[in-house]
């Protein structure tokens, strides 16, 4: 309970210092416009001592519609985007399902966990990174698979975004669930990941990285 609550707290200030900054960057464009608060409230539809809270960010709790229909009265775009933070948040089947992918690596590969990508400011990371081979690898861990396309536009930005990446192993729990999901959607994922589990494991337990990407369920 303790936890959710401190996640609780840190989502509020959050809020807090976001509807700051929004405020004072809407205030900042009324008057650099040489807009009034009637005509900016008018356009965004709302009353001008209401359009006067957002920009001083004395409204306890405006909706997001608020907020953008006051950015848009003033000729700003509200851009909401979402990154990881801290420590990785993490079922309880992951961590195992990357412990067993580990225990397949045969001298000299070695799996590091948690690698950022390495663009500035960029905190997303790949699962692990198997080192030692004679190319690199990359490596996302998925113990339930939900929407195959997200996964795989997700492998593809990251991809896109580091250099270092090298091939990408796919690392799939093996439940029922994921089963019938990979049984379904095997072949459309073939071109991203041509490799199948054997042919994969076979490679690692070598000491050699796989050729190509591919699909591993353990």
């Amino acid at each position: 309970m303790g936890t959710r609550q401190r996640a609780g707290d840190l989502g509020a200030a959050d809020a807090r210092r976001h509807l700051v900054a929004a405020g004072r960057e809407i205030r900042d464009a009324r008057l650099t416009l040489g807009m009034s608060l009637e005509v900016a409230s008018r356009r965004a539809g709302m009353s001008p001592s209401q359009f006067g809270r957002i920009e001083r960010a004395v409204i306890r709790r405006p909706t997001y519609d608020q907020v953008c229909r006051a950015a848009r009265a003033v000729g700003l775009e509200t851009s909401l985007r979402l990154y990881p933070s801290g420590a990785p948040v993490r079922d309880r089947g992951q961590l195992p399902l990357l412990g067993r992918f580990e225990a397949l690596l045969g001298a000299p590969l070695a799996l590091r966990r948690e690698v950022p990508l390495p663009q500035a400011g960029d905190q997303r990371a790949w699962d692990g990174r198997i080192g030692g081979g004679e190319r690199p690898a990359s490596v996302e861990g998925e113990s339930r698979l939900h929407d195959i396309q997200a996964v795989t536009r997700r492998v593809e930005l990251k991809l896109r975004d580091d250099p270092d990446a090298g091939i990408v192993i796919l690392v799939v729990a093996r439940t029922a669930h994921n089963q019938r999901v990979l049984a379904e959607h095997r072949e459309a994922l073939r071109a991203q990941f041509p490799l199948d589990g054997a042919a994969i494991a076979r490679e690692l337990r070598r000491g050699r990285v796989p050729r190509a990407s591919g699909i591993i369920v353990l």
